[in-house]
């Protein structure tokens, strides 16, 4: 039995990806590992699946000024030299890395005890995690055509981004039931990540009553952004996050107001739903979600609304507009080739493992 280790952290966006291979990885015989940080948020999602896992310490590689600059290296050195020995110990056959900073050390002894390793970049330009870990890589595998040019010609492969296949399994019927709602009008779903964004929550808000005059509203608002005062508002359903529950409330769901995350927005895109993005702006990110939502927008997946432009006449023309022309939105989503990334990734795996 050949045996595959996956790493990657820091975020739920550098696990899920993970996550989604492992049904295909059972079913071809793989015996999987995962090497992750000691306590981060990687470590409660695999584990809840029953795969073994192993914690290394883990630092932040910055390119600013942050005291943990001068103790993170320490951190860094030591998390490779029990990558190291971890590797030595599990002899995998090949190694996927979905990114994050506890994956570079596992990616470093891979290459240095001649593993293979395959590196998955979610985002439009890689991070610095990736970038470290690409001369290292034997493939590269992106989300964007735009990234291809980022990568060396003879590793990049576009093949979009693995999806759980957990999220297709949602019941519209589940959905509207959870929320209290019926089929009388559409649903729209707002999202801003696990921990929720402060300007779309506000906008969403103020522009209410006038948005469920034509629509049911699911609110996934993040953690601590419950308005206890807007309970049992006839057509408005709030969640600070969703788990299970999510597959049926984008089953139910007509159209999607969205932060741009790599891997939130590729799950749109293979749902297939109409969608408004509001990306993360350049003051409180690398730009990374600016250049996803362009993408985007430009192969026709989405409709882009930068943060700075958001008031309520942008808004409520953003979601008149996209839902008017949902169905044009929904065939271009549906004639997508980004919707193939497993297949072409367990290819991938299996042609090179050793």
């Amino acid at each position: 039995m050949k045996r595959i280790v996956l790493t990657g952290g820091g975020t739920a966006g550098h696990v899920t990806p993970n996550m989604a291979l492992v049904p295909s990885l059972k079913e071809a015989g793989y015996d999987i590992q995962y090497i992750g940080s000691y306590n981060g948020i990687e470590k409660r999602l695999i584990e809840e699946m029953g795969i073994p896992y192993h914690g290394i310490s883990s630092g932040k590689l910055r390119r600013y000024f942050d005291p943990k600059n001068f103790s993170d290296p320490f951190k860094v050195m030591k998390g490779y030299l029990e990558a190291s020995h971890m590797i030595r110990k599990l002899k995998p056959d090949i190694v996927f890395s979905k990114g994050g900073f506890v994956s570079v050390p596992v990616v470093l002894a891979a290459k240095r005890r001649h593993v293979p390793v395959i590196i998955h970049e979610s985002d439009l330009t890689p991070g610095l995690a990736n970038k470290i870990c690409i001369p290292a890589a034997t493939k590269v595998c992106c989300n964007f055509p735009e990234t291809l040019k980022h990568l060396p010609e003879n590793k990049a492969v576009l093949t979009g981004s693995p999806i759980r296949q957990e999220l297709f399994s949602g019941k519209k019927e589940e959905g509207l039931r959870l929320c209290g709602f019926d089929d009388s009008k559409p649903v729209l779903l707002v999202m801003g990540g696990s921990l929720g964004a402060v300007a779309i929550n506000n906008a969403i808000r103020e522009n209410l009553d006038e948005l469920l005059k034509q629509f049911q509203i699911i609110h996934l608002c993040g953690r601590g952004h419950y308005d206890t005062s807007l309970d049992g508002k006839n057509g408005y359903k709030q969640f600070e996050y969703a788990k299970k529950e999510l597959t049926h409330l984008f089953a139910a769901t007509d159209l999607i107001i969205s932060r741009a995350g790599a891997n939130a927005i590729c799950e749109l895109l293979a749902l297939k739903k109409p969608n408004i993005l509001i990306p993360l702006p350049a003051s409180q990110s690398r730009g990374d979600q600016l250049l996803n939502a362009a993408s985007f927008e430009k192969s026709g997946y989405s409709y882009v609304l930068q943060e700075e432009e958001l008031t309520s006449n942008t808004l409520l023309k953003a979601v008149q507009y996209v839902y008017d022309e949902r169905e044009e939105y929904i065939q271009t989503l549906k004639e997508s080739k980004l919707n193939r990334a497993i297949p072409i990734i367990m290819d991938l795996i299996t042609k090179y493992s050793k």
